[in-house]
């Protein structure tokens, strides 16, 4: 497939400056880094045209060359032998510094890891998600240790790694033709966290965490759906190399209500009319989730009638509005009559 333009790729024109070129790929690299497009194999394909568009147009000599043949007989550079470079290194070759620094501007230190999410489940009734409540929950999860404030050593006896100066990386250059490519890769002794434990914490056994239960206030709020996920930032589990903590997830379970069903913010119920309000019609009291309602039953009503009270049902979250109350009502007949009343509906039905 042919190649496109690489000043087009970049979106610069071919009088920019080594800055915009810089700013351009910047930009492009965020938008389109693998790390943050999981999955997309467009994304990837896009990153390395970028990649290839900037380590071009970035060198001098190349960028001449590119401007006289253009992608004929031409090619950008050749990776390191027996080495495929990973994204992090294509910023190092670029005088950019690794993936981190392009993106935050920082040195790179021991890598930073969040911590994982926890999820908990709770179940309230549904007055509880009508009205709102606050439950609380115990939350068993690691925190970081007290003793050696999640280093995993006793204090004072956490040194830098011998093997990389504390960095947590190990860097091998390589020679390619006239140029120099630095391979980067992840210390073996440290794992990548730039320290060496000489004696573990008697707390944690050198873990860095205890595993602890804590208590905490979970507000519900009013109109919450059965399987709703709520999430209460910072309270999972604690990261890594003092990373961000994780979240907390909870998840609501709505138990089952004697008299209402509930669908989204409407609430379903049946109740029982006797025959003569079904044929002559009355108002009848039914039960609501905030204690009783009115409901008119008009003459001639049908027995599985459905009506619908408007503004009687659930609260919408985050909204004053609230659904409707729909009532089925089941016209009760009378399993035995007296003479007298056979009487009386023969006399009323004599005409049919």
């Amino acid at each position: 497939m042919a190649k496109g333009d690489y000043y087009e790729i970049l979106g610069v024109k071919k009088d920019a400056s080594q800055d915009d070129l810089k700013k351009a790929f910047r930009h492009l690299a965020r938008k389109y880094h693998p790390d943050l497009n999981k999955g997309s194999k467009d994304a990837e394909e896009k990153f390395k045209e970028v990649n290839e568009a900037y380590q071009v147009l970035s060198d001098p000599q190349k960028k001449a060359q590119y401007d006289q043949v253009g992608h004929a007989d031409f090619k950008p550079g050749e990776p390191a032998p027996g080495r495929t470079p990973g994204y992090e290194d294509l910023f190092r070759d670029f005088g950019l510094g690794d993936i981190f620094d392009a993106f935050s501007g920082g040195s790179r230190k021991a890598r930073q890891r969040a911590g994982a999410d926890l999820r908990i489940d709770i179940s309230i009734s549904l007055t509880d998600a009508f009205y709102g409540t606050k439950n609380t929950v115990a939350v068993p999860h690691y925190s970081e240790c007290g003793t050696c404030h999640g280093t995993g050593a006793e204090p004072g006896h956490l040194r830098d790694c011998p093997a990389c100066k504390g960095t947590g990386e190990i860097r091998h250059p390589q020679q390619v033709g006239n140029r120099q490519i630095m391979n980067i890769v992840q210390c073996p002794d440290c794992g990548g966290s730039g320290k060496r434990i000489e004696k573990p914490c008697g707390t944690c056994k050198g873990k860095g965490s205890l595993q602890k239960t804590r208590t905490i206030d979970v507000t519900i709020p009013r109109g919450v759906e059965d399987g709703q996920f709520l999430r209460i930032a910072g309270e999972g589990e604690p990261g890594e190399n003092r990373g961000p903590p994780g979240d907390l997830y909870v998840v609501v379970h709505i138990k089952k209500h004697e008299n209402f069903e509930r669908q989204g913010a409407d609430l379903y119920n049946t109740t029982q009319v006797s025959l003569k309000t079904a044929l002559l019609g009355s108002e009848i009291t039914v039960p609501a989730i905030t204690g009783t309602a009115l409901l008119k039953i008009p003459p001639g009503t049908q027995s599985h009638t459905l009506f619908r009270l408007r503004n009687q049902g659930m609260p919408y979250m985050n909204s004053d509005r609230r659904g409707d109350l729909l009532v089925k009502a089941i016209v009760k007949i009378p399993e035995h009559l007296s003479k007298k009343q056979e009487e009386l509906v023969t006399a009323a039905f004599a005409s049919e």
